[in-house]
C-alpha cells in the first residue's frame, strides 16, 4: 500500500513542478503545435502552444516508480517493468512523430509505414517478453488465454497472443490519440482509467491465489503474476497525469502530443494484458472506444455512401461544430468516461463476488 501512495504522490508532484519547466524549454525552442486548416475555427488560437508534453508524465511516471521502490525497499517486478517499457517505447515513437511535425511544420509527422513499424517493434517486443519470466507458480506477466475479469477459455497460443496483444496496443494508442483533440480531454479520461487499475491491482493482490491458504474462498482468487506492482505503476501514471492536467486543462499551456497519447494507450493496454482484464478495458476505456468508433463510422459511411454521419470526426469535434463550447464537451465526455469506469469496476467486483 505504501508503494502505491508514494508512487501516486511523487508522480503528481513531479508533473506539477516539472511541466512548467518543460513548457518554458519547448517555448524557447519554438516547439509549438501545428493546427490543421480543416479543424474547428476555435482551434486556430492554439497554434504555437508547446507540444510533446507527454515527456513530462512519462519521465514523472518512471521516476515515481523507481523512487517508490527505493523508499519502500521493494524490488521491481517483471510485470511492472514491462508495462513501463511499453509506455516509454510507444512514447518514443510518438516523440519522433511530434518532432518531425514541428521541424517540417506539417500536420503529419512520421510516414504511416515508419510510424506503424515503430509501434509494431515495441508491441511485439512487449508481447514476446510478457510470456517469459515465469515465477515460482509458473505465472508469466501475460497469459495466452483471453480475459475479461480473469482468464477464460482455451489458450490461443503464443503466435495468436502476439497478434491479439498488438491489436490491443495499437487500438488503445490510436484511441487515446484520437481523443486528444480538446484541452484536457484525454488526460482527464486517462486519470480515471488509471485510478480504476490502481483499485483492480490492489484488489487482485488482496485476493491473489498466492494467498489461497488464508482466503475464505480460494475458488474466487486471481491468478495474476504481480498485481500489487501493477497497482504501483497505475498509481504513478494516475498521479503524473493528474499533475499534468493542471497545465493541460483549458486553456492548455501545453499539449501531450503523440508523445503522450501513444504512451498512455500503450500503458493502458499493458495494464489490461498483465492484469488479465483485456476485454474489460473496452468498458473501462469506453470513451476512447466511442471516439474511435466515430471515426470508423464516419470513414466507412463516406466510402460506402458518400455521406458523412457526423459533421466532423472524431466525435468531440462534431459537438464543437454543433455549437458546444470546448469546456462543455470536455466535461460531458469526462462524465461519460466516469460512468464507463463505474460500470466496469462494478462488473469486475460482481464477477469476483459471483464466484464466492
Amino acid at each position: 500500500m505504501r508503494q502505491i501512495l508514494f508512487a501516486g504522490a511523487i508522480g503528481l508532484f513531479l508533473t506539477l513542478i516539472g511541466t512548467p519547466l518543460l513548457i518554458k524549454l519547448l517555448a524557447r525552442k519554438g516547439y509549438g503545435q501545428f493546427i490543421r486548416d480543416d479543424g474547428p475555427r476555435g482551434h486556430a488560437g492554439k497554434k504555437g502552444t508547446p507540444t510533446m508534453g507527454g515527456i513530462s508524465f512519462i519521465l514523472a511516471t518512471l521516476i515515481a516508480y523507481a523512487l517508490a521502490k527505493v523508499i519502500t525497499g521493494e524490488d521491481p517486478t517483471y510485470s511492472g517493468v514491462l508495462v513501463l517499457f511499453l509506455m516509454a517505447g510507444m512514447g518514443l515513437v510518438g516523440f519522433l512523430d511530434d518532432y518531425i511535425k514541428i521541424v517540417k511544420q506539417r500536420s503529419l509527422g512520421l510516414r504511416a509505414k515508419a510510424k506503424m513499424a515503430g509501434q509494431l517493434i515495441v508491441g511485439i517486443a512487449f508481447a514476446v517478453l510478457a510470456l517469459q519470466f515465469a515465477d515460482l507458480r509458473g505465472l508469466t506477466p501475460a497469459s495466452t488465454k483471453l480475459s475479461f475479469i480473469a482468464d477464460f477459455g482455451w489458450a490461443i497460443g503464443p503466435v495468436l497472443f502476439v497478434v491479439w496483444a498488438l491489436f490491443m496496443i495499437l487500438a488503445m494508442s490510436n484511441g487515446v490519440n484520437l481523443t486528444d483533440g480538446l484541452d484536457g480531454l484525454a488526460t482527464g479520461a486517462s486519470v480515471m482509467v488509471f485510478g480504476a487499475y490502481t483499485f483492480i491491482g490492489l484488489w487482485q493482490f488482496q485476493e491473489s491465489c498466492a494467498n489461497a491458504v488464508t482466503l475464505t474462498n480460494p475458488n474466487a482468487c486471481f491468478e495474476v503474476r504481480d498485481p500489487l506492482d501493477l497497482a504501483v505503476v497505475a498509481s504513478a501514471l494516475m498521479g503524473a497525469c493528474f499533475g499534468f492536467l493542471w497545465w493541460n486543462t483549458s486553456p492548455a499551456k501545453i499539449f501531450m502530443g503523440d508523445t503522450g497519447s501513444l504512451a498512455l494507450g500503450g500503458a493502458l493496454a499493458g495494464l489490461a494484458i498483465c492484469s488479465r482484464t483485456e476485454l474489460l478495458l473496452a468498458l473501462l476505456g469506453g470513451l476512447f472506444v466511442l471516439i474511435t468508433m466515430s471515426v470508423v463510422i464516419q470513414v466507412g459511411s463516406f466510402k460506402l455512401t458518400g455521406k458523412r454521419v457526423f459533421r466532423m470526426a472524431p466525435l468531440q469535434h462534431h459537438f464543437e461544430l454543433k455549437g458546444w463550447s470546448e469546456v462543455l464537451v470536455v466535461v460531458r465526455f469526462w462524465i461519460i468516461q466516469g460512468m464507463c469506469v463505474i460500470v466496469g469496476l462494478g462488473l469486475f467486483y460482481a464477477g469476483w463476488a459471483s464466484e464466492k
